[in-house]
């Protein structure tokens, strides 16, 4: 039943596709269709903001976290087996069997996946699928697709659901309609709630259509390359050629001399005097005992900023 609502889906793309290159006419890059992919957002969107999201909500809230924790952890290692077979079709051989070492440690003596005894050995976990296995191997992305009910996705790695639904065991297994239904509702609500903490993020963007998409893209390019993502260089500012003032001939010439008005009182050095002392009365070297030394007195503006900052710093970083 489950393989059969895939293949209905992967219909109703091909069809959405068809039509979004013939009136697609939007020049975002790598988006060409986005005009039926927003359509499609908006249609999820609102799927989600009126069942889904309430549901996660409910089943956060109210589902106690060892629970949680024993489902999320036995529908893993259930979908784990995707992993295992795309490691060896990219020829990951020591991935292969690190995995697959990893799988048979939780089925045996986590009671089926219901317990996660490999990561408290360390033994590491993998995430592969076959869309990442097609861009290994060197097929491009394609431009990005919002698929109905599922979300982000690509013209290469929307068909690779498909494919991945044949190695995943909550859907290759001979199991009875409701008992696929049922684990393909629990799935759905349970990667829902891992999502929730996001919300906020996403519901703050001004475009929030084009968060997800870019968010998706740049991880969808990290899992394809392993973390192997070119990173653009930062230039070095001592590398940078020095900026050089004009010379002070070039900015007589252009503007002319300033006028005497023009200049600003700072400019002349104040004479400074004794205020006690007669101006007559040469100074003397040594401060009078009833003088307050220099700069015991009232400080200058620029001083008490000083003082008042080194105060300020003192008290906060001690």
């Amino acid at each position: 039943m489950m393989l059969d609502l895939i293949r209905a889906a992967a219909g109703a793309l091909a069809l959405a596709l068809l039509a979004g290159c013939a009136t697609t006419n939007m020049g975002t890059p790598g988006d060409p269709l986005e005009r039926m992919n927003r359509a499609t957002y908006r249609f999820n969107n609102g799927f989600d903001r009126a069942v889904l999201r309430p549901v996660a909500r409910g089943y956060r809230d109210h589902v106690p976290h060892v629970v949680q924790e024993g489902i999320d952890n036995f529908l893993d290692n259930l979908a784990f087996t995707t992993t295992i077979v795309n490691d060896l079709l990219q020829l990951k051989i020591k991935d292969t069997l690190v995995d697959l070492g990893r799988f048979t440690v939780n089925t045996t003596l986590g009671i089926g996946g219901l317990l996660d005894p490999a990561s408290h050995f360390g033994i590491p976990r993998n995430d592969e699928d076959f869309g990442q296995t097609l861009g290994r191997w060197g097929l491009p992305a394609g431009p990005f697709v919002v698929i109905p009910f599922l979300g982000p996705s690509s013209v290469r790695d929307a068909p690779s659901l498909y494919v991945d639904a044949q190695t995943d065991l909550r859907l290759a297994l001979d199991l009875d309609s409701t008992t696929e239904w049922g684990l393909a509702g629990i799935s759905l609500v349970n990667r829902r709630a891992e999502l929730l903490p996001f919300d906020a993020s996403f519901d703050a963007a001004y475009d929030r259509y084009a968060l997800i998409r870019n968010a998706w893209l740049q991880r969808r390019e990290y899992q394809v390359k392993d973390g192997e993502v070119e990173e653009e260089p930062i230039e070095d500012p001592e590398d940078l050629d020095p900026l050089e003032d004009p010379a002070p001939e070039e900015d007589l010439k252009k503007y002319g001399a300033p006028a005497p008005d023009a200049q600003q009182p700072d400019a002349q050095e104040p004479e400074v005097r004794n205020p006690v002392e007669p101006a007559t009365e040469a100074p003397s070297s040594e401060s009078p005992p009833d003088q307050p030394p220099p700069g015991g007195g009232d400080s200058s503006s620029a001083t008490s900023l000083i003082s008042a900052s080194e105060a300020i710093a003192d008290g906060t970083f001690r």
